[in-house]
This record gives C-alpha cells, structure tokens and sequence, in this order.
C-alpha cells in the first residue's frame, strides 16, 4: 500500500487512503477478517461500477475524477480469499449522481472510510447458482446466536 493510516479500537476502524490507492485492494488488505462498511466519502478516478442484470455484472467506467458520496458494504471471507462486495454513489463535477455496484477504483486525492468491526461474528460468501455469492454470517465458537 502507498500511504495507509489507520486507526483502530476493537470494535470500530477508521482508514484514509492516499491518492493512487487501489481502493478495493487496499480494503481487501486491511488486517480484519469481517467488517462492515458503514460509510465512505472522498474522490476516485478510473470507477468501474457494475450493475447485475440478473445473469452477469454489466460494467461501466467513470475516468475523470469524481467525488465518493457514499460506500457502504462488508468484508467476508470466502474459499478464494477475502471479498469486498461494496456500493458507491459518486458525483461528477457538474453534479450528476451515479452508482452501483464497486467493482473498481483509484482513490483520488483521498477516501476516509469507517468499517464497523464485528467480533463473534463470521462474515462468509458462498457461491450461489445465480453466479452471485450469497453472504453467510455466522456466529463464531462462543459467540451467541
């Protein structure tokens, strides 16, 4: 990662990405195995957004810098690793709002992002026949269910 900083209590994680971060990497890199993402702001650049028609992700790409609005989303663990499965709406300079699915970005500038940490509890995906994978929360051993 170029320039991370992050400060963390146990239960809540704030992160500010620098510009050239690859934002998805630098989420999926973190040190947490479960998180949910409550809320994003800053600017990106090189957005690819996606949108599931029901069969497949039909992606889009913003180039030109854009302010981040919002993110929201989860971490989870999966057999090939950790997933970041995130929404964005973002903002062009002249104001038009666009949105979907977070498939990729470049911070621009910077991204101050907030994950609610969630111990005794497992946030897993599962493939599903729909070609989604499905998140599968789970209660740790001697968590309450």
């Amino acid at each position: 990662m170029i320039d991370v900083i992050v400060a963390d209590n146990g239960s809540e994680l704030v992160v500010r990405l620098a510009d050239g971060e690859d934002l998805v990497a630098a989420l999926r890199e973190l040190e947490v195995r479960s998180a949910v993402i409550v809320a994003g702001i800053g600017m990106v650049r090189s957005l690819r957004l996606g949108y599931w028609n029901g069969h497949a992700y039909v992606e889009s790409q913003i180039n030109e810098p854009a302010e981040l609005l919002s993110l929201q989303g989860n971490i989870a663990t999966s057999p090939s690793g950790k997933v970041v499965h995130a929404h964005v709406a973002v903002a062009a300079e002249n104001g038009v709002v666009r949105g979907g699915h977070l498939v990729g970005a470049t911070v621009a500038n910077t991204a101050e992002i907030a994950l609610l940490l969630v111990p005794g509890i497992r946030l897993a995906r599962h493939p599903e026949p729909s070609g989604l994978t499905a998140l599968v929360p789970s209660a740790e051993d001697g968590a309450r269910t």
